[in-house]
């Protein structure tokens, strides 16, 4: 299609100039900060420092030589993993059943879904710290996933209500009128076709449940500390750049699924097929 001069009504890249530096200011304003972690993890002082007067690999040695933090980072891909799978199947049955189900409850009861991502992660943590008191729940991984799977179900929900709000019921209408049973026609028909949204929940559950640390403060200890828990620990005792080399490792691996996800996505012609 061959470019055309724009008219008097249209706005040109040039007068949207302004409009660019912004985004670019405040992107590098975000991502500034995650990228400067990675050199500092490189450094080979015995303190956080930058720009680092030497390298070394020495902090990422540290961290992979340590009982303690790979105690932890195998804690939190435990809580990680165990809340991706509860809150995907709770988050998913739950969009689904506010879908299918018509009437004005739907907006109190997807109102309390969201609770835990409205609510101040502070009280969230003091609420559960006083229950899991009475339920002899604290310092437990079944507290920590508990915990975690209420704080991840409402990403799942909003992920899945988006999935669903573009699938055409008749198709599972069409599937019940074969014979096929509700959860037979949920899982063969309305499922695949709604696949990108329940893995981007799941993607967002495993994130929000490894990156949890205000929660986790109250509810773990010992054992049970949390990757994210330690390292802030850390912070507070001591400045060790044992922390920027997970840091990085972290970033790192929200960088790689960032990029999976975009490899998920189907292709249009295949959708509309």
């Amino acid at each position: 299609m061959l470019s055309r001069p724009a008219s008097s009504t249209q706005v040109t890249h040039a007068q949207r100039f302004w409009l660019y530096l912004l985004v670019a200011l405040v992107m590098g304003f975000l991502v500034i900060p995650c990228l400067i972690i990675i050199p500092l993890s490189f450094s080979d002082s015995q303190y956080l420092e930058f720009p680092p007067r030497g390298w070394s690999l020495r902090w990422y040695q540290a961290f992979f030589s340590s009982d303690e933090w790979l105690r932890s980072a195998v804690v939190s891909l435990k809580v990680a993993s165990t809340t991706t799978l509860l809150a995907t199947i709770l988050g998913t049955l739950a969009s689904y059943g506010l879908y299918k189900r018509v009437g004005s409850l739907n907006a109190i009861v997807r109102g309390m879904l969201m609770l835990p991502m409205m609510v101040p992660l502070i009280f969230v943590a003091i609420g559960a710290f006083f229950v899991y008191a009475r339920l002899s729940l604290n310092n437990t991984l079944t507290g920590l996933v508990l915990a975690h799977t209420t704080l991840a179900i409402p990403f799942v929900v909003i992920a899945v209500g988006n999935g669903l709000a573009g699938f055409d019921t008749n198709q599972e209408r069409a599937a019940r009128s074969l014979g096929a049973s509700p959860l037979r026609a949920f899982m063969t028909v309305t499922l695949p076709q709604i696949r990108i949204a329940v893995l981007s929940g799941m993607l967002f559950a495993f994130v929000t449940s490894f990156d949890e640390v205000v929660v986790s403060l109250f509810i773990s200890s010992g054992a049970t500390s949390t990757l994210t828990k330690r390292m802030f620990a850390n912070i507070r005792d001591q400045v060790d750049p044992t922390v920027a080399a997970i840091s990085s490792l972290l970033v790192t691996l929200s960088i790689v699924a960032l990029i999976a996800a975009q490899f998920v996505k189907p292709e249009r012609g295949k959708t509309q097929g």
